[in-house]
């Protein structure tokens, strides 16, 4: 299958490693630096240093032609860069199907990714978002993942997880492409209240209990949205968020961590150096669930604490003095 990439970050050069054995790549670049760089070096130095891209992937700083070449389109930008790329998609009467590796809701709106998408693109396009428990370094250095893949479209779902599955990139199709989002979303802003957790040494039961409550929340939140709850138990929903709230190589974790240091959000993200996507969902999760009335205590905390109307430890206390109820009402 031709594939083109959009977007040459940590993302977009892991996809292009991990399928070049596979396909017929071409790996696009909004930076011109970036894309003369990975020809130069065959290694994104600026984005996602260490790692070789094979020979055989193109690189692209021309969009329209970049696109021209491809039979499927994966957007691997941030969730904010989402619109702005499928707006230039449209701009070039691109009909393609698209899928998306960014996760998170949208900045304003409060949509879905696939509410992007079909905002900008029609009903009519065939999308859908590859999520999961998966780090990009380990992909591209070829470590065992699984991850799903749901569509808008079921046997698009089934047929791009079916050209796209390698012996150590096990895709899954799934038929609910909310709760996959949701589940991917919320997971990042849980994996910084995880990482506060961890940096003010509350314990390993206390990492638990979060996590256990967490994945309550994602229910929660999917169920008033359309997913169905089975999804939460998946790859995208419990294995995601395993992951991000225990993995070294979290970047939302890690903000977490330092928040729990007390440093200001400008100085952890200064640092960071890479978009930590929970940071800009967990205020449209907690606006969300609010509009929604879906109780979300431990999201809400975090969306205080970002904002700076909490400290870590305070948000703690808050968490901890709230009255008990059922576990599973």
């Amino acid at each position: 299958m031709k594939i083109t990439l959009l977007g040459a970050g940590a993302w977009g050069t892991a996809l292009a490693i991990a399928f070049a054995g596979k396909h017929d790549l071409t790996l696009w670049s909004r930076e011109e630096d970036v894309a003369a760089d990975l020809l130069a070096t065959r290694e994104n130095h600026r984005f996602f240093p260490g790692y070789k891209l094979p020979e055989s992937v193109a690189v692209a700083t021309d969009f329209e032609a970049a696109v021209a070449v491809a039979e499927l389109l994966i957007v691997a930008t941030p969730i904010a860069g989402l619109r702005p790329t499928v707006e230039r998609l449209k701009t070039i009467g691109c009909t393609l199907p698209v899928l998306w590796v960014c996760k998170g809701f949208e900045a304003g709106s409060g949509k879905l990714p696939h509410q992007v998408v079909i905002d900008v693109l029609g009903e009519q396009v065939k999308c859908g978002a590859l999520s999961g428990p998966s780090f990009a370094e380990e992909v591209a250095a070829g470590q065992p993942t699984a991850v799903a893949l749901a569509a808008n479209d079921p046997a698009f779902a089934r047929e791009a997880a079916r050209q796209l599955h390698t012996t150590r990139l096990r895709i899954y199709a799934n038929d609910d492409l909310v709760g996959v989002e949701v589940g991917g979303a919320v997971k990042n802003v849980l994996a910084i209240a995880t990482g506060v957790c961890d940096g003010l040494g509350l314990g390993l039961n206390s990492r638990a209990a979060l996590m256990t409550r967490g994945l309550a929340e994602i229910a929660r939140l999917g169920l008033a949205l359309g997913a169905e709850r089975q999804t939460f138990m998946g790859l995208a929903g419990m294995g995601d968020l395993i992951l991000t709230c225990t993995g070294d190589l979290s970047r939302n974790r890690r903000v977490g961590l330092a928040l729990a240091q007390n440093k200001s959000l400008p100085q952890i993200l200064e640092e960071l150096g890479h978009v930590a996507e929970g940071v800009y969902t967990a205020r449209e999760v907690d606006q969300l669930s609010r509009r929604l009335a879906v109780d979300m205590p431990i999201s809400a905390a975090v969306a205080a604490v970002l904002d700076g109307r909490l400290n870590a430890a305070q948000a703690v206390e808050q968490l901890m003095a709230r009255d008990p109820k059922e576990e599973l009402a």
